[in-house]
């Protein structure tokens, strides 16, 4: 048992020793936190966090992929939910948030007026939006008669 021990005393102390090399090519981060002052120079400020809250009423224009006019396109976004308008193809959805990234906020769209199912022209859908300073990039993706439909487009505050 003694000799059992003592291997392992000295395989561990052969593995620290191996181990100090690679230790001392890659040192820990410092520890200090970003709120600690540096020590010399000038104090570190923080910088203005970007603008990133999309809540408000966005409009603008939709271009969908393969066609040659834009739609015309609002989006209205509250904490207790959000609403799209297409005022040019007389329809109205409703976002049901699914998902957030860092960045992107993804949306199921339900058509509540003009469903495409129902004679009108927009199917539902999915929408994605990210803030890109004082606009908002927005995607959208569907399906309408087994065709795949992809529109964009850029959005401003109303």
């Amino acid at each position: 048992m003694k000799t059992v021990l003592n291997c392992g005393a000295a395989l561990s102390l052969a593995f620290l020793v191996a181990l100090e090399p690679a230790l001392a090519q890659f040192p820990p981060p410092p520890s200090a936190s970003e709120d600690t002052p540096p020590l010399v120079g000038k104090p570190k400020t923080r910088a203005t966090p970007p603008q990133t809250s999309i809540t408000g009423t966005w409009i603008g224009q939709l271009t969908q992929v393969g066609s040659d006019a834009p739609h015309q396109f609002e989006l209205a976004i509250s904490a207790n939910g959000a609403e799209t308008r297409y005022p040019d193809l007389d329809c109205v959805g409703k976002l049901t948030r699914i998902g957030a990234s860092k960045s992107y906020v993804f949306f199921v769209e339900t058509i509540t007026k003009g469903q495409a199912d129902k004679g009108g022209r927009c199917p539902d859908g999915t929408v994605t939006v990210a803030r890109q300073g004082n606009k908002l990039a927005l995607r959208w993706f569907g399906s309408i008669q087994d065709d795949v439909v992809i529109a964009y487009g850029t959005l401003s505050r109303k």
